[in-house]
């Protein structure tokens, strides 16, 4: 296989897997303001247990709605972490392993949804509430999944996965014809 295309083997997984994270984040993301905007928290939609439901919301922050309104600056980091996870990736990760493959296509799909709201909106749509938590997005859920896939697999499997290097081979003839001599 060439180098070509043992580079496209390892990327297709992760790009196709994250347009379609992309593109399901801006579909979802579309219909929620449609549906449940275009204020934030002026319609609520019950999804049956008192404690799952859907909102729209507007958040200017990071992670569970932290550090609110540095929209510039979380657009900026966000844009050299998503940077940052492509070099690591290309560099330094297991990268022929199909579950580094789908964790980096659920992290990539995930940070270019919220990015493109950040660029596009100065805020990230969300629209999923479940009980106490944060309301969150499609691209938040995937980007959680892929870190923590991506933990789990660096912690519980890391280099085992990797070839292991044999040792050259010995010529162990000298050794097989000194013990086999008679010691007088």
């Amino acid at each position: 296989m060439s180098d070509r295309q043992a580079t496209l083997q390892r990327w297709a997984v992760p790009m196709g897997l994250g347009l379609t994270i992309l593109a399901l984040d801006q579909a979802t993301k579309l219909w929620a303001v449609a549906t449940l905007g275009p204020e934030p928290y002026t319609r609520v939609l019950p999804l049956g247990p008192e404690w799952l439901r859907l909102v729209y919301t507007q958040n200017t922050g990071v992670a569970f709605s932290l550090f609110q309104g540095m929209p510039v600056f979380f657009t900026i980091t966000s844009i050299l972490i998503t940077i940052g996870a492509v070099y690591a990736y290309a560099k330094h990760l297991p990268n022929r392993h199909r579950w580094v493959q789908v964790a980096m296509g659920l992290l990539l799909g995930g940070a270019l949804g919220n990015i493109v709201d950040r660029l596009r909106l100065g805020y990230v749509v969300d629209f999923i509430a479940v009980g106490w938590w944060p309301v969150f997005n499609i691209a938040d859920s995937a980007i959680t999944v892929g870190v923590t896939m991506l933990a789990g697999y660096l912690i519980f499997v890391g280099d085992e996965a990797q070839p292991a290097k044999r040792p050259p081979p010995r010529d162990d003839g000298l050794l097989r014809e000194l013990l086999s001599k008679d010691v007088d």
